[in-house]
């Protein structure tokens, strides 16, 4: 990176105003994950098979990628910014409360989704889950707001706008998890919920992530639902990155139109994944069906991404990086001089 560039980004970074209770309960979350790994590492304790203190792990690093993607994302914001701040600083108190909880609860060894055992571990539960609904709204709104905001180039706003679409029908899917099954209803012992589908939870699992590898997760299409908001904008600085080698991938609407197919794509597997999750299928053996529609949806979206770099090679090329001064705070700046 030349130096130009360097100044350019660092310039940029001091533009933004980043949304700082959620970026202090991203940091809040760094000694929380050191923390359960040193537990994991001492206490032997284990629920559904797996270590206590996992899955407070799982939830403090999966809160540091959101708090500090939507802080950063609501820096972006000129309109309806007092809106999303305190749509934002309402993400970091459920944030908190739910992790409060999930980390207790561990300690407790007990487990904290979907207990219903005794009257104070529903109302935590019951609390949890007024959390988790709220936090959904709550992003939602800003998901929203982002429609009301330009955010860079067209291939950048459709990657960040198509990444908050996904990322709220990922953490909407959770709400699949929570109906008890009818094993439960038939022998009810205190749990009401699941994550597996077609057997118990707990068994067999992949490493660190859990996922049943005999039937199906809907912590699954969860996951991969709730992480789009990372990964496609990756996608699109990735080829932002390429196109200083790559001419074709100058032209900013061919990125978009790269960037439209890796959403459609995107989606395409997140509808599979919760197909197969609700089939009671394993994600490590997956059937015929599921095989087939996965590899259409590859080679649609390999087939489509040529045509479009092909089409649009001729294109005038654009800047792959948006100067300091057509960032939205920096606009707003200039215009109160």
């Amino acid at each position: 990176m030349s130096t130009q560039e360097l100044i350019r980004a660092s310039s940029t970074l001091t533009s933004i105003r980043w949304h700082r209770p959620l970026l202090w309960i991203g940091a809040a979350m760094v000694p929380l994950v050191a923390v359960c790994i040193i537990g994991m590492a001492v206490d032997p304790r284990t629920l559904g098979g797996v270590g206590v203190w996992e899955k407070p792990l799982k939830f403090a690093l999966s809160t540091i990628v959101y708090a500090v993607t939507w802080s950063w994302l609501i820096g972006q914001l000129g309109r309806f910014r007092r809106v999303a701040w305190w749509a934002g600083t309402i993400s970091a108190v459920m944030l908190a409360i739910e992790l409060v909880i999930i980390t207790g609860a561990a300690a407790g060894g007990v487990t904290s989704h979907f207990n219903v055992s005794t009257p104070f571990a529903t109302v935590l539960w019951s609390v949890m889950a007024a959390s988790i609904t709220t936090l959904w709204i709550a992003t939602f709104v800003v998901s929203v707001i982002l429609f009301r905001n330009g955010l860079g180039d067209p291939a950048r706003t459709l990657a960040i706008r198509g990444g908050a679409v996904i990322a709220l029908v990922g953490m909407g899917l959770a709400f699949l998890m929570t109906g008890p099954t009818a094993d439960q209803l038939n022998d009810f012992q205190g749990i009401a919920g699941a994550h597996a589908v077609g057997l118990a939870d707990g068994g067999p699992g992949l490493p660190i992530l859990g996922w049943s590898t005999i039937g199906g997760d809907l912590r699954i299409p969860h996951f991969v639902g709730m992480h789009a908001l990372q990964v496609i904008p990756l996608f699109l600085i990735t080829l932002e990155f390429a196109s200083r080698r790559i001419h074709r991938l100058r032209s900013s609407e061919v990125r978009r139109g790269l960037v439209a197919i890796a959403i459609a794509a995107y989606s395409a597997f997140l509808a599979v994944l919760t197909v197969q999750a609700i089939m009671g299928q394993s994600i490590v053996r997956p059937d015929a069906t599921i095989i087939a529609t996965s590899i259409t949806i590859v080679a649609l979206a390999i087939g489509s991404g040529l045509l479009v770099v092909l089409r649009g090679g001729t294109a005038a090329p654009s800047p792959t990086s948006t100067p300091a001064a057509s960032t939205p705070t920096a606009t707003r700046r200039a215009a109160a001089r």
